[in-house]
């Protein structure tokens, strides 16, 4: 019998990438990237130029069908498998990213006379426009004591889809009266490989950014209806679709996007997943008490448990939301390695660049090699990692970045350290959150871009959080973890597998080399994260609100 394959297909912020694995033992065959060509819209609409409001942040959906046709024939031409032998196809999505569509099933946005309206075009999960709405969500929600409110320790984001949904509703009525359905781009996707009768929604999205609940369901027509009268069947008729568990076989590849992605018609089509919680079992974590840290622009922090508790900021505890058979639990950092990012390409001076330059390697290396050299808490600074908001567990988007201690001797390794630190501190937080509510977190598991890269960062995360880090063998987790589900929708008697378990047993992989502790490192940043929680309540929780009155005056300077 032949070596049988399937394909996990990534969809990130900025590009997708297609992975083909060997089903016996999840070797990465081939892979493929492909850029997106319009990126991330955040200024002005294409062809339009219609300029968009701060905080916004959209994307195109052709963009996403661009990754179907070029990545996956790509990697089918590389591995020079037989598409006969490509059983199943998976794939992962940034989230909530989701778009308006037509009766047809296609995005708005597509039509000439709508493409001009922001709010016809796919809102990207970092799309913060709808915040005025999640308060409003929040508050109703409490003042009713909703019992869904708790599930995401006590506040929905306005990254969700309620908040967006509502935007849209009130922002541009015309554009909410023509969608027939509002869907998360992963299970949009999926649609457009199965046939648009094939709409059906994943229990992941559903359940962390949708409020959907295994038993209860969507919240009730009445709390819609004290939201705006206009919602009051939003779940009914917008929302409408089956939700089904992960690993669900959500139909089979039509001929004719067979013959575009160059794979067999009847390939099976898993439903569509998160692409954080897709590399849960790419790293083999399929049981209880080990923490996955998926490390790239921002962060998402996975963790399955036996029991509902209430963990304050959490993004949701949802059943079957990571591993069917488990409650998984979501927290996140809305910035990690965009921090990084933003301080390499706007705030190192010209001479680091220059020095990287001349010993040939890139800036983040020049900086981390030098930011080695410091011990902990020798640079004098700290920093707070909110220069994208905070998700967990403060889950507030008017949040700003902060950094304390410069002098006229700081040096930009220092600065570079100091953020470092400081996304390692908001993740100890996040640690703390699940402990203090008796969820355990025994050890940490990495996967992306960050942790292959930058050692220093690995070890100041097992100082600060004084736990162990296993670190991913595969360098597209989500995407193995992809194919993974793939293979589970094909199923064994195809040559898959029948449940996910099983899957990573034969597939997942993590490196022999960790990340341990370092006592002496341990207790000083047990000093500095001290300090930064006492910063993070003073600026978060209400006794300082000078970040808001900053972006307030900043808003009315530029109207």
């Amino acid at each position: 019998m032949s070596k049988k394959y399937a394909i996990g297909v990534d969809y990130g912020t900025e590009s997708g990438r297609a992975v083909l694995v060997d089903l016996s033992d999840g070797t990465e065959v081939a892979d493929h990237v492909t850029l997106y060509p319009h990126n991330v819209i955040d200024e002005k609409l294409p062809v339009s130029g219609v300029k968009l409001e701060y905080d916004w942040a959209l994307q195109h959906p052709q963009d996403y069908l661009d990754v179907l046709t070029q990545s996956v024939p790509a990697v089918v031409r590389a591995s020079g498998v037989d598409p006969a032998d490509i059983i199943g196809l998976g794939i992962d999505f940034t989230a909530c990213t989701m778009l308006p569509i037509d009766k047809e099933g296609q995005p708005l946005c597509f039509q000439a006379t709508l493409s001009s309206n922001p709010h016809s075009w796919v809102k990207l999960w970092k799309h913060h426009a709808a915040q005025d709405e999640a308060t409003l969500i929040n508050e109703i929600a409490a003042s009713r004591g909703e019992a869904f409110l708790p599930r995401y320790g006590g506040k929905i984001s306005s990254e969700w889809m309620i908040a967006k949904v509502w935007q849209i509703l009130n922002e541009a009525p015309d554009i909410y009266d023509q969608t027939d359905r509002f869907l998360e781009a992963t299970d949009w996707v999926v649609s457009q490989m199965t046939g648009q009768s094939e709409i059906v929604r994943n229990s992941c999205t559903a359940g962390y950014k949708s409020i959907w609940h295994k038993q209860d369901g969507y919240p009730s027509q009445d709390f819609f209806k004290a939201l705006d009268p206009r919602l009051v069947d939003v779940t009914e008729t917008k929302l409408r679709g089956d939700v089904v568990a992960l690993g669900t076989k959500a139909g089979e590849l039509t001929a004719a996007m067979a013959e575009r992605m160059g794979l067999a018609a009847g390939t099976a089509i898993a439903v569509g997943n998160v692409d954080a919680h897709a590399a849960v079992p790419g790293v083999g974590v399929v049981t209880p008490g080990k923490l996955v840290m998926a490390m790239g622009t921002s962060i998402c922090h996975m963790l399955l448990g036996t029991e509902e508790k209430e963990v304050e900021g959490m993004c949701g505890v949802v059943e079957d939301g990571i591993i069917p058979g488990y409650l998984g639990y979501e927290a996140g950092q809305s910035a990690v390695g965009d921090i990084f990012a933003w301080y390499v390409e706007q705030g190192v001076p010209a001479y680091v660049e220059k020095a990287a330059a001349e010993e040939g390697i890139h800036v983040h290396e020049w900086l981390e090699r030098r930011a080695s050299a410091y011990k902990p808490g020798e640079t004098g600074l700290l920093a707070l990692d909110w220069w994208n908001g905070n998700r967990s567990v403060l889950v507030d988007t008017e949040l700003n970045g902060l950094i304390l201690g410069y002098s006229l001797l700081t040096k930009p390794e220092e600065i570079y350290r100091t953020l470092l630190e400081a996304t390692a501190f908001g993740t100890r937080k996040i640690v703390d959150a699940f402990q203090s509510n008796g969820v355990e977190v025994e050890e940490l598991y990495a996967c992306g871009g960050l942790p292959q890269k930058n050692r220093l960062l690995m070890q100041i995360y097992a100082d600060v959080t004084n736990r162990e880090i296993k670190i991913a063998d595969s360098k597209q987790t989500p995407a193995l973890g992809a194919a993974m589900f793939g293979a589970v929708a094909a199923g064994a008697d195809k040559g898959g597998y029948d449940s996910i378990v099983d899957a990573a047993k034969q597939m997942a992989r993590v490196r022999k080399e960790t990340f341990k502790p370092k006592a002496e490192n341990v207790a000083v940043y047990e000093k500095l994260y001290q300090e930064y929680s006492n910063l993070h309540d003073y600026f978060g929780r209400g006794d300082n609100d000078v970040m808001k009155r900053l972006r307030s005056i900043r808003e009315e300077a530029r109207q």
